[in-house]
């Protein structure tokens, strides 16, 4: 049974009351409504409440008052099968809320937290035909990091997000889109053949991730993850840039990068209603 990870962030049922400063004013019964209703939206089952309330930090007692108040609210439901799922009027409502947003909104949201976390550059790329097109971009306080901005166009392999939209085409598609060789270069990292651009995208789907180190703008390492719609086509990819030095400096910054990015990429898929296989 799965352990949902935002449930780490949340006060146990024993400190909840240990609370001081701005959290006294969080109400601790609700808290504990949502970390249930958190754990079966993911998956959690609730047939044993003893390991539910060890999961969610509460007791057995406490864990059946929470399921009966939540499905008189609709929250959740009973299964024939014994347990709980999502309810028909929390569904309802998670829909009016992704209708009234788009790709763009959920991903002003997402590139904010990542900017502001890894310090680093954040962007959303969307393919144009054999270029990517940047559609936002968020700023951390250190000022201007890449030369790239709202509105730039790049062939797509010469980038991390590009190379992101590409990974997942067919080497006719690829060709239909790029030409024929040799394709564009900027570095003598860049690949110039077809061929080498392969192996290139190969590897960035092993990985699921593109990383860039001053391929493309000297001094700027870059990564990137694909980003899905809800019929799991690739249709956007998320990316960060930062110096190069960031990284030499910080030998922790690479793993927590691609970590960050990655989650964001998922994230910013399951807004728009993707689900992975």
């Amino acid at each position: 049974m799965p352990t949902p990870a935002a449930l780490r962030n949340l006060p146990s049922e024993s400190d909840a009351d240990e609370s001081t400063g701005s959290s006294q004013q969080l109400v601790t019964p609700v808290m504990r409504g949502l970390r249930l209703l958190r754990f079966i939206a993911e998956g959690g089952s609730t047939a044993n409440l003893s390991e539910v309330g060890r999961r969610i930090d509460v007791n057995r007692v406490t864990v059946m008052r929470l399921l009966d108040t939540l499905e008189h609210e609709g929250m959740v439901e009973r299964l024939p099968q014994g347990g709980h799922t999502v309810g028909f009027a929390f569904l309802k409502m998670a829909s009016r809320v992704l209708a009234a947003n788009d790709l763009t909104t959920f991903a002003r949201r997402i590139l904010a937290q990542l900017s502001g976390s890894l310090e680093l550059s954040a962007y959303l790329a969307v393919p144009d035909g054999g270029d990517v097109l940047y559609l936002l971009r968020d700023m951390p306080n250190t000022g201007l990091v890449s030369n790239i901005q709202v509105g730039s166009r790049v062939p797509a392999h010469l980038t991390t997000p590009g190379r992101m939209l590409l990974a997942h085409l067919s080497a006719e598609e690829l060709r239909a889109r790029l030409g024929d060789d040799p394709l564009p270069t900027v570095t003598r990292q860049s690949p110039a053949t077809h061929a080498r651009l392969a192996d290139i995208l190969a590897a960035d789907r092993e990985r699921g991730c593109a990383w860039s180190f001053s391929a493309f703008e000297p001094g700027i390492d870059s990564c990137a993850a694909p980003v899905c719609d809800a019929a799991g086509n690739v249709i956007a990819a998320i990316s960060v840039a930062g110096p190069q030095q960031r990284f030499e400096v910080d030998g922790t910054l690479r793993e927590r990068t691609e970590k960050e990015v990655k989650a964001a990429a998922r994230d910013l898929s399951a807004l728009l209603g993707y689900r992975k296989p």
